[in-house]
């Protein structure tokens, strides 16, 4: 569980080392209300991971956990791959990321640029989590989870307490959901300011079949979505703020999420990945429908994609 607290002490830690990510408003009349786009897909790296990574690793370095010799290991679909890289590189430390065999080559490409070691195999996620433990417990790395620790989720969730500096107020904000750690930190991050909709597709509904069931449960994975939006259940950190702060949860298909992605390129020229064109899917689809002068920001947490698909 975490609490703004949390972010806050997140904030304050890794200040100075994130981009301070622009905000930019939707055409006016476009929708309902005003609709502005959280362009974190900016951020270091290409997504919002940065953030939890840098405040995971730096808070293991301040508790004396972090081994220069063997550094951090994370497993990863890509992004949060990326991001552990990028953190242990500006300290100093290697690190370890084990991918499965659906990350895409570009993703893999950039990890070896930033000087990580991958170690691919298996056909999603899960498979890359027992042997990144595995690695953790043999070597003494630091394990860094790709969405369920509460540093990592915390630090993500200063993308929600940034938003709120920028726009003073706002109603509503849509995010995507595949762990739930970047809407767990920002629902903590909003807590009696916004309400949070997470946005999931209809191939990974983690958080929905989370919150139907009473407890995090286990879905099958597919769709566009699934290099980032892969996790095969929602985390226990995500599901505990979701229930916590009244999160609501809406599906879109995979149609919804191409042309979502395709309209934030025709019309603002925006590139971003498949995971984060599915918070705007809501709104360009109607699975979320914003009241009369409702103030929503949609999170765009990702870019790390292929342009050529565009």
């Amino acid at each position: 569980m975490i609490t703004r607290a949390d972010v806050d002490q997140a904030a304050a830690r890794i200040k100075g080392l994130t981009r301070l990510t622009p905000v930019l408003e939707a055409d006016p009349g476009t929708f309902p209300g005003p609709v502005w786009f959280k362009c974190e897909f900016m951020q270091h790296t290409g997504t919002f991971k940065a953030r939890g990574a840098l405040n995971r690793i730096l808070a293991s370095k301040e508790r004396g956990e972090l081994r220069p010799e063997v550094g951090v290991v994370v497993a990863s679909g890509g992004n949060a791959g990326l991001a552990n890289a990028y953190a242990a590189a500006q300290l100093g430390v290697p690190a370890t990321v084990f991918v499965p065999d659906s990350a895409p080559a570009f993703k893999v490409r950039k990890l070896e640029a930033i000087g990580a070691t991958v170690v691919q195999g298996g056909a999603e996620y899960a498979v890359a989590y027992e042997a990144a433990i595995a690695h953790a417990a043999q070597t003494g790395a630091v394990y860094c989870h790709a969405y369920d620790q509460p540093e990592i989720a915390a630090g993500a969730g200063t993308v929600g307490s940034e938003l709120l500096d920028q726009l003073g107020e706002v109603d509503t904000v849509l995010v995507a959901v595949g762990g739930g750690g970047l809407m767990a930190g920002i629902a903590a991050a909003v807590e009696g300011h916004a309400k949070v909709v997470a946005v999931e597709p209809e191939t990974a509904p983690t958080l929905h079949a989370a919150l139907a069931a009473g407890h995090p449960v286990d879905v099958s994975v597919s769709g566009v979505a699934a290099d980032s939006l892969g996790a095969r259940s929602i985390g226990g950190i995500g599901f505990a703020v979701a229930v916590r702060t009244g999160v609501e949860s809406v599906l879109v298909s995979d149609a919804d999420i191409v042309a979502a992605r395709s309209r934030l390129w025709d019309e603002y020229r925006l590139v971003v990945e498949h995971g984060a064109a599915a918070a705007f899917a809501a709104l360009h689809a109607g699975a979320y429908v914003p009241a009369a002068g409702e103030r929503v920001a949609v999170i765009l947490c990702g870019a790390n994609t292929d342009p050529a698909t565009l």
